[in-house]
């Protein structure tokens, strides 16, 4: 397994852990279940966010800018459905 491998699967694993801590944030029962579910998934969205900058400066998470012109159809589409 390479380097661009291992963060890719901590991306992944992050992402759930992130999943994860927002549905049990919603779903406490209590407010300090919910504050601690909360700062849980506020350290973990930090540090996807630090995975993400790593792999995206090395080119392994490439992100293309959008057509401005494709950005204004898909407005367009779902403003019309709403």
């Amino acid at each position: 397994m390479d380097d661009k491998q291992l963060m890719e699967n901590l991306l992944l694993l992050e992402k759930g852990a992130c999943d994860l801590y927002m549905h049990a944030t919603i779903e406490s029962s209590t407010a300090n279940v919910h504050k601690v579910f909360d700062q849980a998934l506020t350290e973990s969205l930090c540090m996807q966010d630090t995975i993400h900058t790593k792999m995206a400066a090395k080119g392994w998470y490439p992100a293309e800018q959008a057509e401005q012109q494709k950005i204004s159809a898909l407005k367009q589409k779902y403003t019309a459905q709403a």
